[in-house]
């Protein structure tokens, strides 16, 4: 089998020929250095580079497995991976890890006006009368009931917070209070007092908050995307801000990434953008690679793999 890296992975490229030593194993830096001829002749594709697209797939004759080192796949050619009955992994779960903590480090910011007291700094101004709010009660409302919020949600009770999730079909999962099917998010929305977005992107979740919802939210509601940003057309995301119908929101993610220095979110002063670096983590490369390790151990015996398995149908 001929393994080719996406990535360069330091002391793990010599840990893997050790382990498997009858397997070819090629690391490239970057997608466009990838020769022609490993190209044809790769038979396993792993690691992750947002420059992957379907001609280069379509390249690779001989491929039969990716090896998806994140956690989204939107940007794959997830169609053409269905059809070739390509086999697909990802690093689902690792991620959770750094996003959850970046998501309470949201609320912090936010409920104990980190931002504000950043601010007076700046001007050499000395507010002792700012006064930061608690976060134990409040109400976290989570759209997605993956990784990502069963981690949050298990940091979030800790502090006290009242954890709902939505989910596709309300199944129950540890460490939230309760969680609807999606068709009951309106009946909930305007309770929260946070809301998070952690849906993956699919058919389904591609503008799924309107303005409406938007509408229902608390004035003083914080909003936070962690998720995918097209869960909201970009416009009406501006809008939302521009009228005031919540009171803050914190974007990692956007409908058209990277933003131009001209978007207009930039020239709004109730939300903070993160340049969608939440997944961000030195420690991804190895815990990948456990993954994959795992999975190659079973796919060379058994053709397929046991953990982290995408449906190219569903995006996740």
């Amino acid at each position: 089998m001929k393994i080719v890296s996406l990535n360069r992975l330091k002391e793990i490229e010599d840990e893997l020929r050790a382990k498997f030593p009858s397997e070819t194993f090629k690391f490239y830096d970057k997608v466009e250095s990838v020769s022609i001829g490993d190209r044809k002749t790769l038979d396993i594709l792993i690691g992750y580079n947002g420059k992957i697209d379907k001609s280069f797939i379509e390249e690779c004759e001989n491929l039969k497995w990716i090896g998806w080192f994140a956690t989204g796949v939107n940007n794959l050619p997830l169609d053409y991976i269905n059809d070739k009955k390509i086999i697909l992994t990802n690093g689902r779960g690792i991620q959770a890890k750094q996003l959850s903590e970046f998501i309470i480090a949201f609320i912090l910011d936010d409920y104990k006006k980190m931002r504000t007291s950043y601010k007076n700094q700046v001007a050499k101004k000395y507010d002792r009368s700012l006064t930061g709010k608690r976060v134990k009660g409040e109400k976290l409302l989570f759209l997605g009931t993956g990784a990502i919020a069963q981690k949050t949600a298990y940091l979030a009770q800790a502090f006290g917070m009242k954890v709902i999730g939505i989910s596709k079909f309300g199944k129950e999962k540890e460490h939230f209070d309760e969680i609807f099917s999606l068709d009951k998010l309106d009946k909930v929305i305007d309770d929260a007092d946070i809301i998070v977005n952690s849906l993956p992107e699919t058919k389904e979740t591609i503008h799924l908050l309107q303005r409406g919802d938007f509408e229902k939210m608390k004035d003083d509601a914080l909003f936070i995307n962690i998720g995918r940003g097209t869960i909201v057309d970009e416009q009406v995301m501006v809008n939302v801000l521009k009228d005031k119908l919540i009171r803050h929101a914190y974007l990692d993610v956007f409908e058209n990434e990277p933003l131009n220095s001209d978007n207009s979110l930039y020239e709004l002063n109730n939300v903070t953008i993160t340049a969608h670096i939440t997944g961000n983590d030195k420690n991804i490369n190895r815990e990948a690679t456990n993954i994959f390790e795992r999975n190659l151990e079973y796919f060379l015996n058994n053709k397929d793999v046991i953990e982290n398995k995408v449906d190219p149908n569903k995006g996740y």
